[in-house]
């Protein structure tokens, strides 16, 4: 593709070139993907928990070097 094809001129004359879109791609199953990405976020949720009573336990602050 030729860069002169992106390019298109304004009414005043002017020349903008603007990006190409992407092509899209769709997940063929996709029936499944909120119950996955709920679990997943209530996995990591669980892992910042566990990290703050972690932290908590070894320093006595709930942020290191903040609180």
């Amino acid at each position: 593709m030729s860069s002169s094809s992106l390019i298109t001129t304004e009414e005043g004359g002017r020349q903008n070139m603007f990006a190409r879109e992407p092509q899209l791609q769709l997940e063929k199953n996709y029936s499944n993907y909120s119950v996955e990405a709920e679990k997943a976020n209530g996995r990591w949720a669980m892992v910042g928990f566990f990290a703050c009573i972690g932290s908590y336990a070894v320093t006595g602050q709930i942020l290191p070097g903040v609180f």
